[in-house]
Parts: C-alpha cells; structure tokens; sequence
C-alpha cells in the first residue's frame, strides 16, 4: 500500500497559485471599503510568504513556486495581472525572497549560536 503524505498536495498548489495572484494583481482602484480592509490585514508580503510557506509545509515544493513565478512573468495568460500598477515589483519582492532562501532539510542549532 502507498501511503500519501500530502493528501491536499492539489490543492495547497492552486491556493498558492491563488495567493500569488491575488498578490501579484494588488487592488483595483475602484476597491471597496471592505477590500481595502482585507488587503491592510492579509495583503502585506508577511502574510502572503506566511501563506506560501504553509503550502509548501503542506507538500508543494519552493521549485513549483518558484516556476509559477517565473510563469506568472512570462506567459500570456498572466498580462493582465501584470499589467496592473506597481505588479512587477511585488513579483520582484515574491521572487527575492524565493531566490535567496533555498531552506535546508534541517536546521541545526548548535551551529547557528556560538557560545563563548
């Protein structure tokens, strides 16, 4: 019997295409008072790495986010999302982060706090 790790692994997968998205897009100018509420609260870059990195503990790898990100750049289906004011910058900031922190599979302590 083949046991499956992530069972949900399909779907954390479109919830971080979602996320990304959402994020990438930014509000729209005609936004309600509601929306603008939500996005102060969940919008900021915090939540969303927060948000990503909760679906990559839960079985999509930083590879997959880090090829939506690059697909989000360059492929045509994305324009319009990129085409909305102040877009590639928060891909830009989505993608440095991505790009620098490559986790390792697990962190030791004892090296990262030197004791005198």
């Amino acid at each position: 019997m083949k046991q499956n790790n992530f069972p949900m692994r399909e779907w954390h997968v479109t919830h971080m295409k979602q996320t990304v998205t959402r994020f990438v897009k930014g509000l729209s100018d005609d936004a309600t008072r509601w929306e603008v509420k939500l996005n102060n609260k969940y919008g900021k870059i915090g939540k969303v790495l927060k948000r990503i990195d909760y679906d990559v503990k839960h079985g999509v790898t930083n590879e997959q986010v880090l090829s939506f990100l690059q697909l989000v750049r360059t492929d045509s289906v994305y324009i319009e999302v990129m085409a909305c004011e102040g877009s590639t910058e928060r891909l830009n900031e989505l993608q440095s982060y991505y790009k620098e922190s490559t986790p390792p599979l697990s962190f030791n302590w004892n090296i990262a706090v030197t004791r005198q």
